[in-house]
């Protein structure tokens, strides 16, 4: 059965991946593309195409380039599937090595190509569908994650004490998989100006955002939500009731999964809950300029402003060492989790999710203690990063050293967030979920297209703002 799963692999997993035979020469070493052959490619994009070369133009080492030109294109290459629905742009989105469109990860798998969108009409198209797809999703079942290309398919996690429905892949409910969607349509919107994705359906969807995230503050009972997976299948903790660990109404919205897919400790998840702040407020905008809907945009607002004060209150403890730092999950009743997960959104993330900069004083003592380790999450060896309870101790998950370089604000950071990048691939010419802090040809995952994209991200956005780490 698939999942999101915890089994390690060998470079000679990929060996066989079929390649469009360019070639990247370096001294006596030869880097040949990884891509599919052209005529092989599920999506393609001039205005992408354009940048592999531009970027990789700026890039002096070969392997660098070599990886870049792999990663940026492959949730084009491999996981888009691109059609129309009632006369409507639609596109189903892989994660890759799972058959199933994830909400969190589609929209990260999109966020690289979002400024491109002007400069290549069919790009925006895609995109558009995207956004329709995530829609329908949304309307089907506001409290999965993950959903199938087809309404009528059903999924092999019907086994789960839940509201499984034929459509969707995994029932689980995180706040992240909502605040996705809008995220994906207000950045699209302030990219693209164009207003065709927003319609009638577009406005229910929202309205069932709204409504979840009301009804997972609690303060009117439990909420219909329930989940229980049963044993042996299970390997993150599920609380023994089927609406998960207590916590107490506050004004925070509770989760049952974290953006790992894994079950919380605590209910109230810190950087879920800083990101529904941020969602809600780009909804009230969007209520408001795009549909001049004023009662939408102040209930948004209203909403934002319960949470983030409910974080303020119940969020943010004192560490030892350093001081006043974003807990991870609590319950608002006294218990309080204090360390950091690989999957965004995660503290170290914060600023990339648009809650905060760089130079919050708050952000910055949270980001020390998530690389420390003090997270007990944090690992250290020939290479070290954030990890994951989702792969186990002794693991680096290369999302944690994109988002380590995206979230630096100097270059020295940045660099050495880039080298591990280049030095953990194995070989493959890929980013993998997981890999071994001591061994990077032991890793999870060679298919991950999200990881693939946010590395890409990373290294266009280091070509603007650093490019001479590109040059070294």
């Amino acid at each position: 059965m698939l999942t999101r799963r915890n089994f390690i692999v060998s470079t000679a997993a990929v060996a066989g991946i079929l390649t469009d035979g360019a070639v990247y020469a370096g001294g006596t070493k030869r880097f040949i593309s990884r891509r599919p052959p052209p005529g092989k490619r599920r999506f393609v994009s001039t205005a992408v195409e354009r940048t592999i070369k531009d970027v990789g133009g700026k890039i002096r080492d070969p392997k660098l380039r070599w990886l870049f030109s792999n990663s940026y294109p492959n949730p084009l290459d491999t996981t888009v599937e691109f059609g129309a629905f009632h006369g409507k742009p639609d596109t189903f989105v892989l994660t890759g090595d799972i058959p199933a469109m994830w909400q969190r990860d589609t929209m990260d798998q999109m966020w690289a190509y979002l400024p491109l969108c002007p400069h290549d009409h069919h790009l925006q198209q895609m995109v558009n569908g995207v956004l329709r797809r995530m829609v329908r999703n949304v309307l089907l079942a506001a409290y999965a994650n993950a959903y199938l290309k087809n309404a009528a398919q059903v999924s092999p996690w019907t086994g789960d004490l839940t509201h499984m429905q034929p459509g969707v892949w995994e029932h689980k409910w995180e706040v992240d998989s909502l605040c996705s969607v809008i995220r994906l349509s207000h950045g699209y919107w302030k990219t693209c100006r164009d207003n065709s994705p927003f319609d009638a359906s577009w406005t229910a969807a929202m309205d069932r955002i709204v409504k979840t995230f009301r009804a997972q503050q609690r303060f009117d009972g439990l909420g219909p939500y329930y989940f229980q997976r049963p044993a042996p299948a299970v390997r993150s903790p599920i609380p023994a009731s089927a609406y998960g660990p207590d916590g107490k109404p506050c004004g925070m919205i509770f989760t049952r999964f974290r953006p790992s897919d894994d079950a919380v400790v605590y209910p109230l998840h810190i950087p879920d809950n800083l990101f529904a702040v941020v969602s809600l407020r780009q909804l009230a905008d969007m209520h408001e300029k795009i549909h001049h809907d004023h009662r939408r945009a102040v209930e948004c607002r209203a909403l934002a402003r319960q949470v983030h004060a409910a974080v303020n209150k119940y969020g943010i403890v004192h560490h030892p060492k350093f001081g006043r730092i974003y807990a991870y999950e609590v319950n608002a009743m006294g218990d309080q989790l204090q360390m950091d997960d690989a999957n965004p959104p995660s503290l170290l993330a914060l600023p990339f999710m648009g809650v905060c900069s760089t130079s919050d004083p708050l952000y910055r003592a949270t980001r020390a203690f998530c690389w420390s380790t003090a997270n007990p999450w944090f690992c250290r060896g020939r290479f070290a990063g954030i990890g994951s309870p989702h792969t186990g101790k002794g693991t680096v998950w290369p999302l944690s050293l994109i988002l380590y370089g995206l979230t630096a604000d100097n270059a020295r950071e940045t660099a050495w967030a880039i080298n591990e990048l280049k030095n953990s691939s194995a070989g493959t010419g890929f980013i993998h979920e997981s890999f071994h802090k001591n061994n990077p040809a032991k890793f999870t995952r060679p298919w991950f297209a999200m990881a693939n994209a946010m590395f890409g991200e990373l290294i266009i956005q280091t070509a603007r703002r650093y490019p001479q780490i590109l040059q070294a």
